[in-house]
């Protein structure tokens, strides 16, 4: 089949992209900018993907739509973009319709909102209703999935939970956190998505997509703080009004206040599934609430490769395509990042990014990497003392010093490596040298404001160490070796 996907740089899109990667399909990606696409997952495809620029809100792109689709999804949203995100989400739709009426498509798949039994409905939920419906008007037959909280990293209301119980400790809570919601893990709608495709018993029909538990929003941040090993005091206070919590959101939260307030204004609405249909068309193992956030905070990003990776590694069973597209998180981090232009031959950084730590040091400040050791050592942990297996050669699955070899592909440059040392959060190292540039990123998930007031702690070290680390690498550093 070749499938077309609007909104295929967005958070669902790229998640879509990755899943139909393993099958035969073609696949048409939609976006406003090519440029934003990740190289790694137009790898992922070889040619059996097109790429087409097209704005739904210009008219000014000229861009067709490929004449010989069978499918395609509809993921576009304008939410956050402010005041008059309904019109913007029509005009789209509109536009998204009389662009796919020439090809030979038989079936649009819409990810939609559940919409409750209300005689008032917020912006947000009537614009998706509204969108459903100027869908269901073209002769093209009509799969509508409609969700509550879509649990995973990168989802609008799930980062909100998490800014909110990871930096607060004392949380005064508005009236709407005592609203039910049926949250379904990524993982659960990406199956949903694949499976209604070409599905005879899904065209012209809608779904309530959700998970097994049906939790208040207090509820959620309860179980979040539980599974992350947080301890956390929520306080309810009636007087929030909507404007009022949709400038606490984006003050606290990483969301922006017109993002905000269009959620805001939903989160009053109780949105758990009423039919449960889906569920015998397309039977999955749905994930709890828990099990999802633990699915969210995995390693991997987009679920490319299975949260047991580490397992994975140690046993072989990790196939070469799945390392390749191994991603550190993208959101709810603390980071550093360097990128300088190489001053020697890339083979020469690429040696130098391969020699570095055991016995021969590290490129800058050796003597701070071993003091960090010993501090590890000092509350149980494993220090330095594991050096490398090898002075010059590194593999999946590799001891070094502190870290873990995540990554190693010499040919495209890339080592990935992951602290094992006791650390308030989790911490990722990777290097890249691609064409003339070397480019270095430090990656800190914080647990809590333990790990926010241990990041900034050693940020006046990182400042010193992390720009002189990348400039030696770009120069092709020459480690000492106490052998010689």
């Amino acid at each position: 089949m070749k499938i077309l996907i609007t909104g295929a740089n967005g958070y669902i899109g790229l998640r879509l992209l990755s899943a139909l990667s393993s099958t035969e399909h073609e696949v048409v990606a939609v976006v406003r900018n090519k440029d934003r696409l990740d190289q790694k997952t137009l790898e992922m495809f070889g040619d059996r993907l097109e790429i087409v620029e097209h704005d739904f809100l210009s008219k000014s792109s000229d861009a067709t739509c490929p004449p010989d689709i069978d499918a395609a999804y509809y993921l576009i949203h304008s939410m956050g973009s402010g005041p008059g995100f309904a019109a913007r989400e029509e005009q789209c739709a509109e536009q998204f319709i009389q662009w796919l009426a020439p090809t030979s498509c038989r079936q649009i798949i819409y990810l939609s909102g559940i919409i409750p039994d209300s005689r008032k409905l917020s912006t947000h939920l009537e614009s998706r209703q509204r969108v459903a419906d100027l869908l269901s008007q073209s002769s093209i037959a009509l799969t509508t999935l409609r969700a509550s909280i879509i649990v995973g990293s990168g989802s609008a209301s799930f980062e909100i939970i998490r800014d909110l119980v990871e930096k607060l400790p004392v949380m005064i809570t508005p009236r709407w956190t005592r609203t039910r919601c049926q949250p379904i893990a990524i993982r659960n709608v990406i199956a949903y998505l694949t499976g209604v495709l070409a599905n005879e018993k899904c065209l012209n029909q809608s779904f309530d997509i959700g998970g097994p538990d049906q939790l208040s929003y207090r509820d959620m941040m309860k179980l979040y703080a539980d599974t992350r090993g947080l301890v956390r005091l929520i306080i309810p206070a009636p007087l929030f009004s909507p404007r009022l919590s949709s400038y606490w959101l984006s003050l606290v939260t990483a969301t922006n206040y017109q993002l905000a307030k269009a959620l805001v204004g939903s989160l009053h609405m109780e949105t758990v599934c009423r039919e449960h249909q889906i569920q015998e068309i397309i039977p999955q193992e749905l994930l709890s609430y828990q099990q999802a956030i633990e699915l969210a905070f995995s390693r991997i990003a987009q679920n490319r490769v299975p949260s047991t990776w580490y397992g994975a590694m140690s046993t072989g069973k990790l196939r070469p395509d799945q390392i390749r597209n191994i991603q550190v998180p993208e959101y709810g981090i603390l980071g550093d990042s360097q990128s300088v232009s190489l001053t020697s031959s890339r083979n020469d950084a690429v040696d130098a990014v391969w020699s570095i730590g055991g016995k021969r040091g590290w490129p800058s400040m050796t003597w701070a990497w071993k003091l960090r050791g010993l501090m590890d050592k000092m509350i149980g942990g494993i220090g330095m003392r594991r050096g490398r297996r090898s002075a010059t050669e590194l593999k999946p699955g590799d001891a070094l010093d502190f870290w873990r070899v995540v990554v190693a592909d010499r040919d495209a440059g890339r080592l990935m490596l992951y602290a094992e040392m006791r650390l308030p959060g989790e911490a990722w190292l990777e290097f890249q040298v691609d064409g003339e540039t070397l480019k270095q990123t430090a990656t800190f998930r914080p647990l809590g404001l333990i790990g926010r007031a241990y990041w900034y702690a050693t940020f006046p070290l990182h400042l010193i160490l992390f720009p002189r680390m990348a400039r030696q690498l770009a120069s092709g550093w020459k480690p000492h070796d106490p052998a010689s």
